[in-house]
């Protein structure tokens, strides 16, 4: 049985939802509206190839082509120049959101060595929860022998939720394995 997101929202976490926290409506009960998944690449500005080879690695970890973001002003103190290639970004919605976020719970997380849980502090007081991880080889598409440069990502979780509070129980609800205190 393939495990899915959306039907197990609809069916057990709204209802559990809205016992816990009393709404009134089944449009007050939190949701997750986006997946940010971003990537810094500071290297590309002396070697495009890095640039080349960061975005299909982001490219097969996610399943979403992401864009190439470029720098918006110069800064001497860091060698970049208007205009450079700085980092590669993806923003899932829908079903695509969906399938990353049950194999980042699923298949992702549990390979992280000496894994204990992801910290329960990343909310950012409205509702969001922000991740990063240090490496790319945790991803099942990535081979170790392909990989030039050990490269993390940042993983940002966009909710509907009002607090911090509804944001865990939701976040907690869809399997996320958040460390014990």
């Amino acid at each position: 049985m393939k495990l899915n997101l959306k039907s197990l929202y609809k069916e057990k976490i709204i209802p559990s939802m809205i016992k816990e926290f009393g709404y009134k409506n089944i449009e007050q009960v939190p949701r997750i509206t986006k997946i940010s998944v971003n990537r810094g690449i500071g290297e590309a500005s002396k070697n495009s190839k890095e640039l080349d080879a960061s975005v299909q690695e982001m490219a097969l970890m996610i399943g979403q082509q992401p864009t190439v973001n470029k720098s918006k002003k110069s800064v001497a103190g860091f060698k970049i120049r208007d205009g450079m290639s700085i980092g590669a970004s993806v923003t899932l919605r829908k079903e695509k959101m969906y399938t990353f976020l049950t194999k980042l719970i699923h298949v992702v997380l549990p390979r992280i060595r000496d894994f204990r849980g992801i910290s329960a502090n990343s909310f950012d007081g409205r509702g969001n929860y922000n991740l990063g991880l240090k490496e790319q080889l945790i991803f099942p598409e990535i081979s170790y022998d392909d990989v030039t440069e050990i490269r993390g990502l940042d993983i940002s979780i966009v909710t509907t939720a009002k607090t911090d509070e509804e944001a865990r129980a939701l976040l907690k609800a869809f399997g996320m394995p958040f460390a014990k205190v």
